[in-house]
């Protein structure tokens, strides 16, 4: 009976000792697990955040290529009109190097044609066009040989016009200006008076007679300003003819004819001064503009015309 139950004792102890170690197992095991799901769930995230860091550079690199691809078809098309313009340029029919050659004459007719026109250069003018027709002579093409001929006679009208008239007037008005506006000398020459009646030697004091009929005679004084006022329009005449102003330049000189007057009040005095100012003021100050453009309207017509023969 005591062995059995010696027995029954050691089986529980037994049954005891396996369940407590099953248990702490368990949870060693549970615990385990517990740490794998943690780190599991760690990388997870992790990969979440770099898949969403790779989504974002995805979508970088496909909106960079769709930019790129709209660069690379506006190329493609430059290239398309570059092409286009050589395939024009070296078709035989238009000869490239003859069509370069007419755009640079188009060019220089349609600046000698401003410059004389907007600026009155007729020097410059005259180059524009020698230019023009040293560029249609090496053409020999026999269609442009009207084109020459018109050139021809539009530099014979430019040769046949007179030199700057602007200059030419400048240049008489400072050579006027310099006769006329030398310090005039107050000092009056010496006159030996004729014997007078005694009456006169009497009131010379007191009366004296002048006539109204003329202008009067100025002191010092007035002389000086008169000689500044002249000075004053004869500047401003300069600067209207500078601009081209005729009517400022004519009504400047004639405020000078009036101060000219004054300086000199002699009758007959300056009648030469006053004739030449007259013949200064009457000069032209822009040359006679002869037509122009026929040429370059010629030139851009039979262009025209090759452009609309072209396929």
């Amino acid at each position: 009976m005591l062995v059995l139950l010696l027995v029954a004792g050691a089986l529980a102890y037994g049954g005891y000792y396996w369940w407590q170690r099953h248990q702490a197992q368990d949870v060693a095991q549970a615990s385990d697990i517990d740490v794998r799901l943690a780190s599991l769930d760690q990388r997870l995230a992790t990969l979440r955040g770099d898949q969403g860091v790779q989504a974002k550079r995805l979508q970088q690199a496909i909106a960079t290529n769709r930019i790129l691809r709209d660069e690379l078809l506006g190329l493609s098309e430059r290239s398309a009109l570059i092409e286009d313009s050589f395939a024009r340029y070296s078709d035989p029919a238009r000869h490239s190097a003859q069509a370069l050659r007419l755009d640079e004459a188009e060019v220089l007719l349609s600046l000698g044609q401003q410059r004389l026109q907007i600026a009155g250069d007729l020097d410059g003018a005259r180059r524009s066009y020698a230019l023009a027709a040293g560029v249609l002579e090496s053409i020999e093409d026999p269609a442009y040989l009207n084109l020459r001929q018109a050139l021809g006679q539009e530099r014979a009208s430019l040769d046949a016009l007179d030199a700057e008239p602007r200059a030419r007037a400048l240049a008489r008005l400072d050579q006027w200006a310099k006769g006329v506006t030398e310090p005039v000398s107050t000092a009056k020459p010496a006159i030996t008076a004729p014997p007078q009646p005694w009456w006169k030697r009497a009131f010379i004091g007191i009366v004296e007679v002048q006539t109204l009929d003329g202008p009067q005679p100025l002191d010092a004084a007035e002389q000086a300003d008169a000689q500044a006022g002249l000075q004053l329009e004869i500047t401003l005449a300069r600067a209207g003819a500078e601009r081209r102003d005729t009517a400022a330049y004519r009504a400047a000189l004639g405020r000078a004819e009036f101060w000219l007057a004054r300086i000199s009040p002699t009758p007959g005095a300056a009648a030469d001064a006053r004739s030449e100012l007259q013949e200064i003021a009457a000069l032209p100050l822009s040359p006679p503009l002869p037509t122009l453009g026929t040429t370059l309207i010629q030139l851009r017509q039979l262009r025209a015309n090759n452009r609309e023969q072209l396929p």
